[in-house]
């Protein structure tokens, strides 16, 4: 007879499984989402997602009445200008992805967060010491090779993927350093974000460029409104995932939002995909091949080391880095 606690434990992981699905596919499908806002620019849609997001997060903390680590925050320069980093590059990631999807470039959008983990790996071992193991290395090798063919094949290196990439993968970086819940993290940067935003918009409505109650009516401004939205439900999703699941399950969902992104670049979109393009994808599919591999026999080891030696502390054992997605 099963007991409460494994029948409540298995619910909590379906829960967490659910929620999981459903902050990443949210991700993976949200370039629907930005074309709908044209005729508005991809900087006037991101400043509307600065402004927004800001207001939404801020009621919601208002509500759960979570304010206490906003004062200790103010207490601390260096964490506040880790914030003010992270606010800075997730500013660079948000724009280029907007722009990349609204100018017909998803299927090189998506490859900039298949590259993701493996550039996270590489950031780890440059800036924070780590150490790699072997297959580590090989999926990065073989991700550097795709990035070399990709290179060949367009005349130019793939700078939108690794624009998203490199920035992505720093701010999770920056977000290890700095410590903060989800919610939290996401209203420190707006808040950051929003006056010059917020100033951003006042001129483009003074000067006349502004869509927003001007062209398309009430429905183009509800839409610009709904990039608060937008922005923090999946987050809010994500976060009822992480406390639920474990991170080496985390680590394989955060491959959906690449792949629905590069189904709809193909399918949706209709984008081109030339041999070399087909190449370059399938070197960086087995990159994470190797590393969703190497991930799951280092945390099945782990485990098995903590079942035969409670006591003990296994340290060395690295997964896929799993960070929330843009």
């Amino acid at each position: 007879m099963q007991s409460k606690g494994a029948t409540g434990s298995k619910s909590e992981q379906r829960t967490g499984l659910l929620n999981g699905v459903a902050a990443y596919g949210m991700w993976g499908l949200v370039p629907l989402y930005w074309p709908l806002l044209k005729p508005a620019g991809a900087v006037e849609i991101l400043a509307h997602r600065m402004v927004w997001s800001l207001a939404l997060v801020a009621v919601a903390l208002l509500v759960m009445r979570r304010w206490a680590w906003a004062g200790e925050l103010l207490r601390q320069p260096r964490k506040l200008a880790l914030v003010t980093v992270a606010a800075a590059v997730i500013t660079v990631n948000w724009g280029v992805y907007i722009w990349a999807v609204n100018a017909g470039h998803v299927v090189e959008a998506s490859l900039g967060y298949f590259i993701n983990p493996l550039v996270t790996i590489a950031l780890g071992v440059l800036i924070l010491k780590e150490r790699m193991r072997p297959w580590q290395w090989a999926a990065v090798g073989v991700a550097f090779t795709a990035v070399v063919v990709l290179t060949v094949g367009y005349g130019q290196p793939p700078w939108i993927s690794l624009c998203l990439a490199f920035s992505f993968g720093t701010y999770g970086l920056v977000k290890k350093k700095v410590n903060l819940g989800g919610i939290e993290s996401l209203a420190a940067e707006t808040a950051i974000q929003f006056l010059p935003a917020l100033a951003y918009l006042l001129w483009l409505t003074a000067s006349g460029g502004s869509t927003f109650g001007t062209q398309g009516g009430a429905g183009h401004a509800a839409l610009l409104a709904s990039t608060g939205v937008v922005t923090a439900i999946p987050l809010v999703c994500f976060g009822a995932a992480a406390i639920r699941v474990p991170l080496s399950t985390l680590g394989l969902l955060q491959y959906l939002a690449p792949v629905f992104q590069f189904l709809l670049g193909i399918l949706y979109f209709h984008e081109a995909m030339p041999p070399e393009r087909w190449a370059g994808f399938a070197l960086v599919w087995l990159a994470l091949s190797l590393l969703t591999w190497d991930a799951l026999r280092a945390a099945h080891r782990a485990s098995r080391a903590l079942r035969t030696a409670p006591s003990r502390i296994v340290a060395d054992e690295q997964i896929t880095p799993v960070y929330e997605h843009p």
